[in-house]
């Protein structure tokens, strides 16, 4: 394959080690690689955007293997990606990859994932994007993420990437061959109880902590291949899952499904 323009980004920081792996990845097979991504950890950001202070961007070739061109913003994964392809870049890059996530982004959970995010603004402008995560906060082993996903990516692209098309990359936490094979998957449902614990602090003023814990819904959306796994499941069976998304979310459900809705002198049907 010829040398790709490929443009990186994540949620966790440009001190990550999911992102260094990954550039290195890339970059190890010929490609050119360029970092944008936040300059500290802005996890569960969405798609968020910086309007009410300026964005600032600082080289961070450093921290990087040799070739790969990096910068550290002070903005949103969405940020990142708009910033580089508006500003940084001199021409749009063939891929888009985000990642990769110290963390899973399973299910309606990516509605929340900056990592997401940063992919989702790829796709929306039209470029082939990919995000990856590892499903588990502690697992630092992100080699083989980081070779699963540029096989992925290269692959896709050979056969012509479709368009609109966003691919989620989960990667159980294990050792390569503990590992299933890699499978397509629908998006989980997921659903989270006690997402807050209430507290006090020193001086008897009540705060509270985002702490809820997912439960692990294996139902999965109804698009898709009714014999595809849900992605949650998939992980579960320790393999990784690959789930196709699209910005459209447009309703999927019976048009009958929809209420009739009255407004003064009009029925909206």
């Amino acid at each position: 394959m010829h040398p790709l323009s490929i443009l990186i980004s994540n949620d966790d920081g440009v001190f990550a080690e999911g992102i260094r792996t990954l550039a290195s990845a890339a970059s190890s097979r010929g490609h050119k690689v360029t970092v944008v991504c936040p300059d500290q950890e802005r996890s569960a950001t969405g798609h968020g955007l910086t309007l009410q202070s300026p964005i600032r961007a600082e080289r961070a070739d450093e921290l990087f293997a040799k070739d790969v061109k990096a910068w550290g913003c002070n903005g949103t994964p969405a940020d990142c990606i708009k910033l580089a392809l508006y500003e940084l870049l001199d021409k749009k890059p063939d891929l888009v990859l985000s990642g990769i996530n110290h963390g899973p982004n399973l299910g309606t959970d990516i509605f929340c994932s900056g990592t997401v995010a940063a992919a989702l603004e790829g796709t929306l402008e039209g470029i082939p994007a990919m995000a990856v995560s590892i499903a588990s906060f502690q697992w630092r082993d992100f080699e083989f993420a980081g070779e699963l996903a540029m096989d992925i990516a290269e692959s896709t692209l050979k056969k012509k990437w479709p368009e609109s098309l966003l691919l989620n990359l989960n990667i159980p936490p294990c050792s390569a061959p503990m590992m299933g094979p890699l499978r397509w998957t629908r998006l989980s449902i997921r659903h989270y109880e006690e997402q807050f614990s209430r507290r006090s602090d020193p001086r008897g003023n009540t705060y509270y902590w985002l702490a809820g814990e997912a439960v692990k819904d294996l139902q999965a959306a109804g698009d898709g291949p009714i014999e595809w796994p849900s992605d949650v499941a998939q992980i579960d069976s320790v393999a990784p899952s690959l789930t196709p998304i699209q910005p459209d979310l447009f309703w999927r459900g019976k048009i009958s499904d929809l209420p009739m809705i009255k407004v003064k002198n009009q029925e909206v049907r």
